[in-house]
């Protein structure tokens, strides 16, 4: 008998094992379910996210405008507290201001714009709408948003998982208190689809003369779990 034809009977030989130790695994009861757990809690970090721009007869003009604009800015929200850390200068851009020429004559260039994305955390909220009045009244002439987080979201995703397997497993028990069957070990655990939700805005109403009012809001985290449970038999 050569090795091919050993081969062969060897594979026929072991193929219905396999079939049958799929099928018995086929034939265990299992019972799966989802749970999700869901925990809401105030920020403890907000990113503003402001604009410099500066106009110029000359790009350099502009460009040198801008430089001046931004480090008033820099020095002020430094002055209030803001760690270098915390500060970080992005799209940096430099365009011509073009207009139309007289008389339908084509378009020509008077001056130069440019422009410069600061992005701020601020870990103190209580001196948030402070920060804002620092930076928009000397330089910044732009604010493109206000975005609030978690410093550290472990915590909250940790919470929020046990009480999503805690949910799973209040549900498998009542469902299979309901068919009159046991519960049996867990075979399997999945996670999947933890994430935030949007804030929800909670304004207070603000003095006048007092700083920036900023909507608090809360942090909702998210997680689901699914399990998997043997039914046991009676």
């Amino acid at each position: 008998m050569n090795i091919a034809k050993v081969l062969m009977l060897c594979t026929a030989v072991a193929l219905p094992a396999g079939a049958l130790s799929g099928a018995a695994l086929a034939e265990t009861p299992r019972l799966t379910v989802t749970g999700e757990g869901m925990v809401a809690g105030r920020p403890d970090l907000a990113t503003i996210t402001l604009g410099v721009t500066s106009e110029g007869a000359t790009a350099a003009e502009a460009m040198s405008g801008n430089s001046v604009n931004l480090a008033r800015v820099l020095e002020r929200l430094k002055g209030a507290g803001i760690e270098d850390r915390d500060l970080q200068t992005t799209g940096l851009s430099l365009n011509p201001n073009w207009t139309q020429g007289p008389d339908g004559s084509a378009p020509r260039i008077e001056g130069y714009v440019a422009s410069n994305m600061l992005t701020v955390r601020v870990r103190d909220l209580a001196r948030l709408g402070s920060v804002l009045d620092e930076a928009l009244q000397d330089g910044a002439n732009t604010l493109h948003g206000v975005s609030f987080a978690l410093a550290d979201p472990e915590p909250a995703m940790d919470e929020a998982r046990r009480k999503a397997v805690a949910k799973a497993r209040a549900r498998a028990e009542l469902l299979t208190g309901a068919a009159g069957v046991t519960l049996g070990p867990i075979l399997e655990i999945r996670e999947g689809g933890d994430d935030y939700r949007p804030p929800m805005p909670m304004y207070r109403e603000a003095a006048m003369g007092a700083p920036v009012p900023v909507a608090e809001g809360e942090i909702e985290t998210a997680a689901r779990v699914t399990l998997v449970y043997e039914i046991v038999q009676p």
